[in-house]
C-alpha cells in the first residue's frame, strides 16, 4: 500500500529539512571568508597599523613628563605609595628634554622630535593601565584581550568583522624583525575563530623577497603546472570537504593553498622597494623600520586590513639598566620613520580612515632599579599610547598619571578600553562583535570595556 501525501512529508519532513540544511552548508562554504564586509555602524577607520614597542617603553621618558622627578631625583621617598614588583631605589629623572610641539602645545621628549611635528594629529592616552607587571601576560591581554587564555588577536578579530580588500595578500600581516618575539604567534593567533584570520608572520630583516616571504617562489615549477598541481590537490580536499562542511582547519587550509598560490605574483612586486622613488625612500630612512614602515604603506594601498610592526625579536624596550642609552637608540629607529609613515598616510589620502596606535604592553617605574641606578622596572599602573587618523581627536591628551608618572589616576583607560575605543572607531558595538564558540559568544573585550569619548573626533 502506498503512503498519502501526508503521510509522505510525515516520514521524511526531518529528511527534507536536513537536506536544507545541506544546501546552506554548501552555500555558506563557498563564501570567501576574507571577502570585504561593511561594518555595522558608521566608520571613520578602514583599516590599522599596530605599532608595537615590546618590552615596554618608558612613558615618563616619551609622551609624559614629570619635572616633580627632577626635584626628587636620587632622594629616598618615605611613606610614597610607589609600589614596584622589584626592589628599587629613588626617583630617577628623565635623561631627555620635553618641549612644546604644536598649536596644541602637547610637551613631548626629544626622543620623538620628528614624529612630536605632527602632535596636532595626534591622542595621547596617559593614564593606561594593565593587570601585572609581567611581559607574557600583559603581551597578550593588548594583542589578544586576555593575559591567560587562548584568544584570537586583535587583528584577528578585526578581519574576522571587516574581511580584507585584497585577494592576493593576507588580511593581517604581521612584521617583526629577527625572529619572534615573546610568545611568538600567540600575538597574532585566530585562535578558536577560522584561520584564515590568523597573522601571516614576516622576518623583516631580511629584504630579499624569497627570505622575506618564505617559500613565497617555486623555483621547481612554473606558475601553469603549480596552477594543475594545486587543482589536482583541491578537488581530492573538496571531496574531503563534502562530509566535514564544518571543519574551520580543512576550510582554513583550503583558502591558504589558494593564497599562497596567488601571492606569488603580488607579493615580489609589493616588497620590492626599488620602485618606490629615492626621495620616499630616503624620506623613510633605509633602516629596518623604514623598511617596515614603507612596507605598510604599501599594504595599506592594496588593501591589506590589519598590519602590525615590532620592534624585534625578544623585548627590546625592556631597558632595566643603560636605559638612556638604549632608549635612545630604540627611539632614534623609529621617530623618522613614523613621522614620514604619518606624512606620506596624508599625502596619499589614506590618514584620515587609517587607525595607526603606538605603544608597548606596559610602561616603566619612575624610580630608578637597584642595583644599576640607571635602568627602570616594568609598571603595569599608569603607561602611555597614542593613536592618530582614523577618527582619532588629534592635538590631545586624555588622562593623567600622578605627579611622579606611577600610576593612572585621572580618565584611567584599560586595555578593555582601548579596545573598544578601536572598535567603535572601525564601526563596531565591542559588545556585538562576538563569535560562538564552545556554546558561548566571545568578544575582543571579554566582558569588560567602555568607548573612551574624548579620543574620538
Amino acid at each position: 500500500m502506498h503512503p498519502t501525501r501526508r503521510e509522505m512529508l510525515a516520514r521524511s519532513g526531518t529528511g527534507l529539512g536536513l537536506l536544507g540544511l545541506a544546501g546552506v552548508m554548501t552555500d555558506a562554504a563557498d563564501v570567501d571568508p576574507l571577502a570585504p564586509k561593511k561594518s555595522p555602524l558608521p566608520a571613520k577607520a578602514k583599516r590599522v597599523v599596530h605599532l608595537f614597542m615590546n618590552g615596554g617603553p618608558s612613558q615618563v621618558d616619551t609622551f609624559d613628563p614629570k619635572p616633580m622627578l627632577d626635584k626628587h631625583h636620587g632622594k629616598p621617598l618615605t611613606g610614597s605609595n610607589l609600589r614596584t614588583e622589584r626592589k628599587t631605589g629613588a626617583p630617577m629623572r628623565s635623561p631627555f628634554k620635553f618641549q612644546k610641539y604644536g598649536q596644541s602645545g602637547i610637551e613631548v621628549s626629544e626622543l620623538f622630535a620628528k614624529t612630536a611635528a605632527q602632535i596636532d594629529d595626534i591622542c595621547i592616552v596617559r593614564s593606561m593601565h594593565a593587570d601585572v607587571p609581567n611581559h607574557e601576560p600583559s603581551l597578550l591581554l593588548m594583542n589578544c584581550g586576555d593575559g591567560r587564555l587562548p584568544r584570537p588577536s586583535m587583528g584577528s578579530w578585526i578581519t574576522y568583522g571587516l574581511g580584507s580588500e585584497n585577494r592576493n595578500l593576507p588580511g593581517f600581516v604581521v612584521m617583526c624583525p629577527g625572529g619572534y618575539p615573546i610568545v611568538t604567534t600567540q600575538n597574532w593567533r585566530s585562535a578558536f575563530l577560522p584561520g584564515v584570520y590568523q597573522g601571516t608572520y614576516l622576518d623583516t630583516k631580511h629584504t630579499d623577497v624569497d627570505k622575506l616571504v618564505a617559500h613565497i617562489r617555486n623555483s621547481e615549477l612554473p606558475l601553469e603546472r603549480q596552477r594543475e598541481q594545486l587543482d589536482l590537490i583541491q578537488a581530492l580536499n573538496e571531496k574531503h570537504r563534502a562530509k566535514r562542511a564544518e571543519d574551520a582547519n580543512l576550510e582554513a587550509r583550503i583558502r591558504t593553498f589558494e593564497l599562497a598560490f596567488r601571492m606569488q605574483t603580488e607579493a615580489a612586486g609589493v616588497f620590492d622597494l626599488t620602485r618606490e622613488t629615492k626621495q620616499i625612500r630616503e624620506l623613510y630612512g633605509e633602516t629596518i623600520h623604514g623598511r617596515q614602515l614603507l612596507y605598510a604603506r604599501r599594504l595599506l594601498e592594496r588593501g591589506v586590513r590589519v598590519v602590525q610592526l615590532w620592534s624585534g625579536a625578544g623585548q627590546p624596550w625592556d631597558n632595566h639598566d643603560n636605559l638612556e642609552k638604549q632608549h635612545r637608540e630604540l627611539a632614534k629607529q623609529w621617530d623618522q620613520p613614523i613621522a614620514a609613515f604619518l606624512s606620506d598616510l596624508k599625502q596619499r589620502g589614506l590618514f584620515d580612515d587609517t587607525l595607526v596606535l603606538w605603544g608597548g604592553e606596559f610602561g616603566r617605574t619612575p624610580v630608578a632599579e637597584f642595583p644599576a641606578i640607571n635602568g627602570r622596572d616594568h609598571n603595569h599602573y599608569g603607561f602611555t599610547c597614542w593613536l592618530a587618523g582614523g577618527g582619532v581627536k588629534g592635538g590631545t591628551v586624555v588622562g593623567a598619571t600622578d605627579e611622579f608618572g606611577f600610576a593612572a589616576v585621572e580618565n584611567k583607560v584599560h586595555v578593555h578600553d582601548l579596545h573598544a575605543t578601536m572598535l567603535h572607531l572601525l564601526g563596531f558595538d565591542h559588545e556585538k562583535l562576538t563569535y560562538r564558540y564552545a556554546g558561548r559568544d566571545f568578544r575582543l573585550t571579554d566582558v569588560h570595556g567602555r568607548v573612551v569619548k574624548e579620543l574620538v573626533a
